[in-house]
């Protein structure tokens, strides 16, 4: 007894009882009581003759602190009293040993709930996958004419599987840019689109530049808005620098000259050219008759042709009046044009034939077909691409005159004009290139070159022509090649192996060889050139080619006549 006196003396345990347990302790001694009676409390008789300001007054009194514990009750105090408090004590106890118990058995139920789940978790793979993280599209502008809708061909495709392609299409004329040095280039683009100008604001990650920058119609020289999108850091296919470059044709030519001279005039026959700085220079033409081109023109247009020295004078006033450069060089009677192309790592020949009879093979009517690719071609093409930096898309235009020589002209950047029959051919390998470009400098992922892929298969055809008697079809000789005229192409590939030269053309008398007609104008794979050495044939559909060819260019000349 006397350690419950003890504890049940502290005041944090007491304070700490609920609500209703043990009042009776609570209660101050009454007044005359002795200490030996702590432990019997008053009669209920004795409480209810109390007055009442007496209870308000031990209502409102603070409790005190009970006093320290006496000595053992005797043995024969009353037992209501002592029953009275025992049950009081037991039940609190009782009721503290269960909560205790119950908070205790929660917590360690929770607990172990916890650590079975841990351990679940750490065992068991996850099975949901996690959620993709929503990537931030990357923005192409393309500087094109309207009549060719870039985003059909993007639609769909994402840069390593992870980043969309948004196409924003303008031309030179409705862009309008501000350049810095932290934030780059911002472009502010006004569309016209179902007879409603639409405004866009937005900062390009990459260009494709397939319109001239520069133009002598007045109003027309967006060399500007090229140095803007050089100055915001913008890569592009061409690049800036050689697009900028490109605005000047005698510029682009004084670097073929520079290949001229090193390659030589038997691999890069260059045309002969002469350059007036201004009018005033133009006193004598070197070889007449002539073709004056007047500045920076495209397309045929500010060419053109001077027969003597009098139309020659007449000429040099036109160009007093156009405060420009001139540049001459010797007509060449052309029997037909050929235009080499290079969109990447493919390569396309083509040969031009004028009806009308027009001195220009691109005015007025003419028949395009598209020819063998020769090492003689590609070495053209191949050496003008390593121009200021490298270009991903170029043309080399040359002319095969009457005499059987070629003359080189002129070299296109990427905003030469898509011609032939594999026009969406070409489209789709411009849309795969900026692709690889655009991983390669905005993600830093490089795609593997097809030029090992091509020279095994290469090596593979080598070997199977070797194992099955030889190869279709010889290859002619330098000399031969460099001034036999181009056969119809037979395929659109890319591959030295491919690019074939005709034998001797046989008679084509029996009737047999009228049965068969020869493809034409068709773009095949490797598989469908593979297919084509296994059927043989080869030198019968060459010489329906060449004959078909004779009769297209019979045809023209009986027009020009």
């Amino acid at each position: 007894m006397n350690f419950l006196r003890r504890r049940l003396s502290d005041s944090s345990f007491v304070a700490n009882l609920p609500n209703g347990y043990m009042m009776d302790l609570q209660r101050p001694t009454p007044p005359g009581s002795s200490t030996s009676s702590t432990s019997s409390p008053a009669s209920p008789a004795m409480e209810r003759r109390q007055p009442p300001g007496g209870s308000q007054t031990q209502a409102s009194a603070p409790a005190p602190a009970p006093a320290p514990a006496p000595a053992p009750a005797p043995a024969s105090a009353p037992a209501p009293s002592s029953g009275s408090f025992l049950s009081s004590f037991s039940s609190v106890v009782k009721s503290a040993q269960m909560a205790q118990g119950v908070a205790a058995a929660a917590q360690a139920k929770s607990a172990a709930a916890a650590a079975a789940a841990a351990a679940a978790a750490a065992e068991a793979p996850p099975t949901q996958p996690p959620k993709p993280v929503v990537r931030k599209p990357k923005i192409l502008l393309v500087i094109d004419a309207p009549h060719t809708d870039w985003a059909k061909y993007f639609r769909g495709k994402k840069l390593n599987g992870e980043y969309e392609i948004r196409v924003e299409q303008a031309e030179f004329s409705e862009i309008n840019l501000a350049s810095y040095v932290n934030t780059g280039c911002m472009i502010d683009m006004q569309v016209a689109k179902g007879g409603t100008k639409v405004v866009r604001s937005f900062k390009p990650d990459f260009v494709l530049i397939r319109q001239h920058a520069y133009s002598m119609t007045p109003g027309e020289d967006y060399r500007s808005l090229v140095i803007g999108l050089q100055f915001g850091g913008v890569a592009s296919v061409n690049s800036l620098f050689s697009i900028y470059n490109f605005c000047s044709k005698p510029w682009v030519f004084s670097h073929m000259i520079k290949l001229y001279h090193s390659l030589g005039p038997e691999k890069f026959p260059l045309n002969e050219q002469t350059f007036y700085p201004n009018h005033t220079q133009m006193v004598t033409a070197p070889t007449l008759p002539v073709v004056v081109k007047m500045g920076h023109a495209h397309a045929g247009m500010g060419k053109i042709k001077v027969e003597n020295q009098q139309d020659f004078q007449d000429i040099t006033s036109v160009v007093a009046l156009a405060n420009t450069y001139a540049t001459s060089e010797p007509y060449v009677l052309s029997k037909y044009d050929i235009r080499i192309q290079k969109i990447g790592s493919n390569y396309k020949a083509y040969m031009r034939t004028s009806i009308s009879g027009n001195w220009k093979a691109n005015t007025g009517s003419a028949m395009l077909e598209q020819i063998a690719m020769t090492d003689r071609y590609r070495l053209w093409v191949d050496s003008c691409s390593d121009m200021f930096g490298g270009l991903d898309i170029c043309a080399v235009k040359a002319v095969h005159g009457k005499d059987g020589n070629d003359y080189i002209i002129e070299v296109m950047d990427s905003s030469m004009p898509l011609i032939g029959e594999h026009v969406e051919e070409d489209k789709q390998l411009i849309t795969d290139m900026v692709i690889n470009k655009m991983a390669a400098v905005l993600l830093g992922i490089t795609s593997p070159q097809p030029s090992s892929v091509k020279k095994c298969l290469h090596m593979f055809n080598t070997h199977f022509s070797m194992w099955a008697g030889g190869p279709r079809s010889a290859s002619a000789s330098p000399a031969q090649s460099a001034h036999a005229s181009p056969q119809r192409a037979r395929s659109a590939s890319t591959s030295p192996s491919q690019a074939f030269q005709p034998g001797p053309i046989p008679a084509a008398s029996g009737p047999g060889s009228q049965k068969q007609t020869p493809q034409l104008n068709k773009s095949q794979s490797l598989t469908n050139t593979f297919t084509e050495t296994l059927r043989g044939n080869l030198t019968d559909d060459e010489a329906k080619a060449e004959t078909i060819r004779s009769l297209r260019q019979s045809f023209a000349s009986l027009f020009s006549d």
